[in-house]
């Protein structure tokens, strides 16, 4: 195991370098910089302020020389300075982390634990009254756009019935503090988290449904049967441990997707996570912003596949006896 994790930091090392060339070649591919944006900002300027600003901001020398510079930078823990927020980007970027680790980890976690009991339910008797039914509300689910949903479960909860805040962290006004602040926050997280929550649930139920349906075939739970044990005791005692490992499996590649779909949530429940901040930035083209964040993606997406991995080895133990440089 320890050699495991080793390996897995290495990895994830040269993952995360990887990552930053890759992001700062494709921003810098991009027409304009944030120097059109100030001086357009600005109105009328000379082509000497101009000259200085791209001299300030490092505009003014070459490619791999502002690539050199920015892996540097990196390397000391310094991501850069906002002209749009004026502040420093690491600091701006850690306040924002929070908020959206809790969107995604509540959503991620909602979806894998509902889509694998309605899952299981519906491979109880395929082709059935509940395995339609059930499917039919997946597919509905995968098929509907995230904006969409969005704005349903706002006009429902939050417009007709007035159950649930359609935006922001907090209720700043309430002054709540201890437990109510708290409560207070797991309020306003609902909408939030089941708008990213329903499409994952869907893509869950039908992948869950479908291993289930798989292992329930194979010749170990009919014998745990004829034996006697309980229905319970085969679906989540036996088979629910082989047939979630593809499960985990979609978990690991869909974890970029989520930090994707949280870009859309975030900006229309005014969310005050990465999602809003990478879109606040790409409209002010705030360069030093989007580095940061898709380098924290980066960083969260290969973590993600980590944590992943040895989860599996833990559930199947033929990964954990597979010799190294040999198939699992």
């Amino acid at each position: 195991m320890t050699k495991a994790l080793f390996r897995r930091l290495l990895q994830l090392v040269g993952v995360v370098l990887a990552t930053a060339v890759l992001n700062f070649a494709l921003l810098k591919a991009l027409p304009g910089d944030l120097v059109d944006v100030i001086a357009g900002e600005s109105g009328s300027v000379t082509a000497e302020y101009v000259a200085e600003l791209r001299q300030a901001y490092g505009l003014d020398r070459g490619t791999g020389e502002q690539l050199m510079a920015y892996l540097g930078r990196i390397a000391r823990g310094d991501l850069g300075f906002s002209f749009r927020f004026n502040e420093p980007v690491l600091g701006l970027v850690l306040d924002r982390l929070g908020p959206t680790l809790a969107l995604v980890g509540a959503a991620l976690a909602l979806s894998v634990v509902v889509g694998l009991l309605v899952g299981v339910a519906a491979a109880r008797r395929p082709h059935g009254l509940v395995d339609t039914v059930l499917s039919a509300l997946a597919t509905l689910g995968y098929s509907a756009p995230m904006f969409w949903t969005a704005l349903m479960l706002i006009v429902l909860f939050g417009v007709q019935l007035q159950w649930l805040p359609i935006g922001g962290l907090r209720n700043i006004e309430a002054g709540h503090q201890g437990l109510r602040l708290w409560a207070d926050y797991l309020h306003h997280l609902v909408l939030p988290v089941l708008t990213l929550a329903i499409y994952y649930v869907a893509v869950y139920v039908r992948l869950a449904r479908a291993s289930m349906v798989e292992t329930l075939a194979e010749d170990y739970i009919r014998t745990a049967r004829a034996k006697g044990a309980r229905e319970g005791r085969v679906l989540f005692g036996h088979a629910l441990r082989n047939a979630v490992l593809p499960v985990l499996t979609m978990l690991g590649l869909q974890s970029s997707a989520l930090l994707g779909g949280s870009i859309v949530v975030e900006t229309v429940f005014a969310w005050p996570g990465l999602g809003q901040l990478s879109f606040e930035a790409i409209k002010s083209r705030d360069i030093p912003v989007l580095l940061a964040v898709l380098l924290f993606s980066g960083v969260l997406v290969v973590s993600g596949n980590g944590v992943v991995d040895l989860l599996q080895a833990r559930l199947d133990p033929r990964l954990r006896a597979a010799p190294r440089g040999a198939p699992a």
